[in-house]
Formats: C-alpha cells, sequence, structure tokens
C-alpha cells in the first residue's frame, strides 16, 4: 500500500490528523540544539532537547548509538513522539565551503524512523528537514521520503511556514 507525501502550510510541532503520529527533524552530531526548527520544538515541549543532550553527552557510553544515521525517538504526548535524526555533520559556520547535510545518514535516520512509524502505525510529519541551516537540497530529501516512508504505506506531511503577513 503506497502512501503519499502531502504538503501544508503550518506548524509542524501541531501536527494535523489524527491516530499515532511522529514529527521528524535533522539534528546534528556535535551536540548543539538552539537554532533552526529545533527552537520551535523547544518551545512546545523540553523532553526532545533534554534527551538529544543527555544521548551526546553520554555518546561514548556502551549501547549508546549517537552518531550520524542514529534516530532517538521521544514521547511527548499520547500517540505523539519526536524522532531526533542525526543527520547533518557539524554545523554551518561562517566560512565554510561545504554544507553540513549527510545525505546517506538522513537515508539511514530516516529508514529507522521508518521503522519505527510502521510499528506505532504512526503518520510522519516534517519540515523541510536538512534544508535549512543544514544546507540540503529538497530534490534530494524528496525521493528518500518515497522510498523509506510511502513506499511502505507510511503517511508524510511537509509543513512549510505560513509567508510573513499571511495567515496559516
Amino acid at each position: 500500500m503506497n502512501a503519499e507525501v502531502r504538503y501544508v502550510v503550518g506548524d509542524a510541532t501541531a501536527p494535523v490528523g489524527g491516530g499515532p503520529r511522529v514529527i521528524a527533524h535533522v539534528c546534528n552530531d556535535t551536540g548543539g540544539w538552539g537554532r533552526g526548527f529545533v527552537t520551535a520544538l523547544s518551545q512546545r515541549w523540553r523532553a526532545p532537547e533534554a534527551a538529544y543532550r543527555s544521548w551526546y553527552r553520554e555518546r561514548d557510553r556502551p549501547g549508546n548509538d549517537f552518531g550520524l544515521g542514529a534516530v532517538q525517538l521521544v514521547e511527548v504526548g499520547e500517540g505523539l513522539w519526536v524522532a531526533n535524526m542525526i543527520g547533518q555533520h557539524g554545523i554551518a559556520r561562517p566560512g565554510r565551503r561545504d554544507v553540513p547535510i549527510r545525505y546517506d545518514a538522513v537515508d539511514a535516520a530516516l529508514r529507522e524512523s521508518a521503522r519505527h512509524c510502521v510499528r506505532l502505525g504512526a503518520s510522519v510529519h516534517m519540515p523541510r528537514i536538512g534544508c535549512g541551516l543544514a544546507g540540503g537540497s529538497w530534490d534530494r530529501i524528496e525521493p528518500l521520503l518515497t522510498t523509506r516512508f510511502t513506499g511502505r504505506g507510511v503517511p508524510v506531511t511537509v509543513y512549510d511556514i505560513p509567508a510573513a503577513g499571511s495567515a496559516a
């Protein structure tokens, strides 16, 4: 059963629809949290940031899988989770020539997130992951969503923020 990628204007931290839902987003591998979509997550819930920071701090402990391509699922409400996906190496800095996005890591994280969604019977909701501060291209991300989610019957909703001065 194939699902679809649906585009809406709205807030990805307030996912539309019913049933179990997973909000997916891309994190860096440096332990940094404070710019981009994560600020909206932190305004709504404390748990995703706290879990990410702990996951990073304890990255050298046995059994901790923190690193590129890893996923941390954090429950933030009944039937609602945030997937912290490590898909960027470092952070964007002035003068840095390469972009932080790592498409292979994003693909691995999406594959793991899709497993969680199938297990939970959940839809997945996200901004245009990896295309803001990580410097990625939506033309490279969107096909990964089709391969990892919709081909497995997991509906995907992508949220674009409203244009300045317009109502959502």
